[in-house]
C-alpha cells in the first residue's frame, strides 16, 4: 500500500495550492479518503474528508469555504484545492485512508507534504 502526497511548497498569503494523493495497493473507490494537518508543535487534525460512494465532503472549520477536498476513483486520486491560504494553514499535509466497509477497520497514511504560507 501506498499514499504519496505532492504538490506542498511555499505560497504567499492569499495564493492557492492544489495538493495530490496517489494511492496504489488498495481498493481506493471503497475507502473513506481524508487530509490531515500538523503544524509544529501541535496534533495531526483533519482538515477534510470525503466518503466512499459519492457521500458529501465534510471540513473542518477552519477549511470550509476555502479548501475543497475531491477524488477520481478512476486514477486512484485525491485531491486538496486550497485557496485564499493564511498563515496559520502551515503544516505538514497528510493523506489518509480509512476501509474497507463494513468494518473500515484498516487505516493507511502518506508521508506528508510541507505547506508553508510566508511572505
Amino acid at each position: 500500500v501506498q499514499l504519496v502526497e505532492s504538490g506542498g511548497g511555499l505560497v504567499q498569503p492569499g495564493g492557492s495550492l492544489r495538493l495530490s494523493c496517489a494511492a496504489s495497493g488498495f481498493t481506493f473507490r471503497t475507502y473513506i479518503m481524508s487530509w490531515y494537518q500538523q503544524a509544529p508543535g501541535k496534533e495531526r487534525e483533519l482538515v477534510a474528508q470525503i466518503p466512499n460512494f459519492g457521500a458529501n465532503a465534510e471540513y473542518a472549520d477552519s477549511a470550509k469555504d476555502r479548501f475543497t477536498i475531491s477524488r477520481d476513483d478512476a486514477k486512484s486520486t485525491v485531491y486538496l484545492q486550497m485557496n485564499s491560504l493564511k498563515s496559520e494553514d502551515t503544516a505538514v499535509y497528510y493523506c489518509h485512508a480509512m476501509g474497507p466497509p463494513p468494518s473500515y477497520e484498516l487505516e493507511y497514511w502518506g508521508q506528508g507534504t510541507q505547506v508553508t504560507v510566508s511572505s
